[in-house]
């Protein structure tokens, strides 16, 4: 989601040719990037994939996934119109234009429709005014079209809830599409799914594909060891200040401490300990040049012992989800 903004469409190539070479095969973007989402670069990310899809070729070796945005502010200059049978439409065809391909592996619901809590929201509050309808079947049903036409091969929501996933299974029984992926943030500083989400995963075979698995670089410790610069993505978008409140800044602080004292690195711990959780699936790791992303892939070499899984479980029970 960097590409387009913080990386060009020459680096974005470069790191797309390397992980492929470290064997990584799936690739996931939205319609909504870069970020931060701008009518300028919207979009973009898709499209220096898509070159790349056009200059490498086979496709089929691939899972490549994007999303549709939902209705809110930030995707104002995209369309606004919710989860319409025309709004996908628009949203895959455009994808598809973008990303060069005739199919794409996976689409996801960005976010819910409805008023819930994500992005940084831990606890609900219900609107009893609230003028969204129960549209989980409709929504599968426009997305069974979309995958009998063969644009699409399977469907997943992303930022959602245990609530949202448990309707959409209800749904999906009766002969519509099954959501097969929740694609959420996750990380050491936000485990806030393990309550309730994951049971609903497990027990109805859903994948989790975990994304921000470093909290936007804070969990690598270069803001603590000010290591960072002026284009690291919180210095140069101060906005995005999700994982830097006083609590987080402390857990981090106690989790950097905790991965010299096993001669790690905090990247490769927090990254090790995202990869190594039952219900996850993939491990969405991003990075802005080779150096981080060398890093990011070798994690899935470490094996976290089971004292320092306990000295995690120690930490977070002090400081639980302070960055949700």
């Amino acid at each position: 989601m960097t590409w387009g903004e913080q990386n060009t469409e020459a680096e974005g190539h470069a790191q797309l040719d390397y992980a492929i070479d470290q064997g990584i095969n799936f690739i996931d973007t939205a319609e909504l990037y870069s970020v931060p989402s701008r009518a300028e670069t919207h979009g973009s990310t898709e499209r220096i994939i898509g070159s790349w899809l056009k200059n490498r070729g086979k496709r089929d070796d691939l899972i490549i996934a994007s999303k549709i945005v939902g209705p809110a502010a930030m995707s104002k200059h995209i369309r606004t119109g919710g989860y319409t049978k025309e709004e996908f439409k628009d949203a895959i065809h455009k994808s598809l234009k973008r990303l060069q391909t005739d199919y794409l592996d996976l689409y996801q619901l960005h976010w819910p429709e409805r008023n819930t809590n994500y992005f940084g929201k831990l606890g609900y509050t219900h609107n009893p005014d609230e003028k969204w309808k129960d549209n989980f079947a409709e929504v599968l049903g426009y997305l069974q079209d979309f995958v009998s036409e063969g644009l699409i091969r399977h469907v997943g929501v992303s930022n959602e809830t245990a609530y949202g996933l448990s309707r959409y299974m209800e749904e999906s029984r009766k002969g519509l599409p099954k959501m097969i992926t929740v694609q959420n943030p996750y990380n050491l500083l936000n485990r806030k799914d393990e309550i309730g989400l994951t049971e609903v995963m497990q027990r109805e075979d859903v994948g989790y594909l975990a994304y921000s698995p470093l909290g936007f670089g804070t969990l690598s410790g270069k803001y603590i060891e000010q290591k960072d610069t002026e284009a690291s993505r919180i210095n140069k978008f101060p906005q995005y200040s999700r994982y830097s409140n006083e609590q987080a800044v402390e857990a981090t602080k106690r989790y950097l401490d905790l991965a010299k004292k096993h001669d790690l690195s905090l990247t490769q711990m927090a990254l090790a300990f995202v990869t190594d959780r039952p219900f996850m699936t993939a491990n969405i790791i991003g990075a802005t040049n080779l150096e981080q992303l060398k890093e990011n892939i070798d994690s899935v070499n470490i094996q976290l012992s089971p004292e320092l899984l306990e000295e995690i479980e120690t930490i977070h029970n002090a400081v639980p989800n302070p960055a949700p």
